[in-house]
């Protein structure tokens, strides 16, 4: 078992961790603010750190599961940054959705210091991190990943290299690029279905084994229809995702003009007071244009 240290416990990071410490690792924890770092030590054991630096002194493995960019570069860099404290020959895997660009600088960073950075954000959202079944889409060098795989396995159902750093930050790009616009035709979709005067819970029992289906449909059709919209993902944290694949796409030329539509969707979301609601609430988007 590794001796390992996680910085972030948010929804994601704190059941993260938590799986960590059930498989046998030694964990140590820092989070922004300290009493939920307390109360993971009281859950799982362990040892709470005053910095990030003081938590990944003599760790093997530094996972961090924080907010954006800045967060980013906080926990890492600085007099009190994780960088600080780590040794030669440790892995730091990032399991944030960031650019590309931050997790290059870092890898350089850290590879400059004589230890290694894996990009590896991760896809399955809070119930995923609660089961420890996430999927894992990694950006860094063979060794350091194969070193971390059975680390991250203690959380994961598939993690998977895609190439060199960034790779995973990449993958995380494509896979928002895609539930954005699935999310916005299963609005419709349903929306279409209510109009109509159809069951949309028939229709979806219909149509949800045939090539139409989708895991958002399968899992968000009936909180959609119920007009329930605290089960996921924050709007506000999709629109940062998005920002990060249109601002990828202006620089290598990629046209994603479903993306920037459903970005302003969600920009029209947030303007109801949203921000904090599920993606599939782009559904009340489509209800609150007819005064629903």
């Amino acid at each position: 078992m590794a001796k390992v240290a996680f910085l972030g416990l948010g929804v994601m990071g704190y059941p993260m961790a938590g799986h960590l410490a059930s498989a046998g690792h030694r964990v140590t924890v820092y989070n922004r603010t300290a009493a939920k770092a307390e109360s993971w030590v009281e859950e799982h054991g362990g040892a709470a750190a005053g910095s990030p630096g003081a938590a990944a002194a003599g760790a093997e493995f530094v996972m961090a599961c924080v907010g954006n960019d800045d967060d980013l570069r906080e926990v890492c860099e600085g007099p009190d940054g994780a960088f600080s404290g780590m040794s030669a020959g440790a892995v730091f895997v990032d399991h944030t959705t960031v650019s590309a660009a931050v997790t290059r600088d870092l890898h350089a960073a850290a590879t400059g210091a004589g230890f290694d950075f894996v990009d590896a954000p991760v896809s399955g959202g809070q119930a995923g991190a609660e089961s420890g079944q996430l999927v894992v889409m990694c950006g860094g060098g063979d060794e350091a990943f194969a070193r971390a795989v059975p680390v991250i396995g203690s959380y994961s159902k598939l993690c998977r290299l895609l190439g060199e750093s960034g790779a995973g930050q990449l993958t995380k790009m494509v896979n928002q690029i895609c539930i954005a616009g699935l999310v916005q035709a299963l609005s419709e979709g349903l929306h279409f279905a209510e109009k109509a005067g159809l069951d949309g819970r028939a229709v979806v029992e219909v149509i949800g084994g045939g090539a139409a289906g989708s895991w958002q449909m399968a899992n968000r059709y009936g909180t959609m229809l119920d007009d329930e919209f605290d089960h996921g993902f924050a709007v506000d944290w999709m629109r940062k995702d998005l920002g990060i694949c249109l601002s990828e796409a202006s620089g290598n030329g990629a046209s994603l003009p479903v993306t920037a539509l459903v970005d302003q969707f969600y920009n029209d979301v947030q303007k109801l007071g949203g921000g904090r609601w599920d993606t599939s609430s782009l559904l009340r988007r489509l209800r609150a244009l007819e005064g629903r």
